[in-house]
């Protein structure tokens, strides 16, 4: 599995290198594209185009949680904050890879299926469990989901901090790390109590 997740983002790697690459040419008069790719890389674009899916499901989850009744109102007051702050994101990053000349494709919530293999994504099995759960049930299933799934995005934004050139693309990877790591404490004291 780990080899599966090495070999994903090596490929997604040299998709962002390659895009990057055709975005980067200068030109005699500057596109917003042009000029807001000489401000990228490789990890700008990466970050953005995995992160637009692993947002994208939280949102999922979310709304899986936001159908169900019995579910206790501290978790849906969660999902709903969750939803509300990663719909903007999505957004944002979307108009990114739209500035710099991504293919708005590359960062679709499908991936061909290759996002399950993120650090943090639940597998279709893990989202069918959420949707089946009845109502107390799926929100305690909901909150552990959660957690491991944040886990995954702060590790992702981590690898942003450390790499991004963008400052924009910076400040969104610290705000994931600052926000969900938050989250992650609240939702730990919300399982004891569930």
């Amino acid at each position: 599995m780990k080899k599966h997740i090495v070999a994903l983002g090596i490929s997604a790697l040299t998709l962002a290198l390659a895009l990057v690459g055709c975005t980067a040419t200068p030109s005699a008069t500057p596109t917003p594209s042009a000029s807001a790719s000489s401000s990228i890389g490789a990890a700008d674009v990466m970050f953005a185009t995995m992160m637009i899916p692993h947002h994208q499901q939280a949102v999922q989850m979310a709304d899986i949680i936001a159908g169900k009744v019995d579910v206790d109102p501290r978790v849906a007051a969660l999902a709903e904050r969750i939803s509300q702050a990663q719909g903007p994101e999505i957004e944002r990053m979307q108009g990114w890879l739209s500035a710099w000349g991504v293919p708005s494709d590359t960062a679709s919530g499908d991936m061909g299926g290759m996002h399950h293999g993120m650090s943090g994504m639940l597998s279709d099995d893990d989202l069918a469990r959420l949707e089946a759960a009845p109502g107390a049930e799926a929100g305690r299933l909901f909150v552990e989901q959660m957690i491991a799934h944040h886990e995954g995005a702060i590790e992702m934004a981590q690898t942003a901090l450390d790499a991004a050139q963008s400052a924009e693309v910076r400040e969104l990877a610290q705000q994931v790390v600052d926000d969900q790591s938050t989250e992650i404490a609240e939702m730990r004291e919300l399982l004891r109590t569930l």
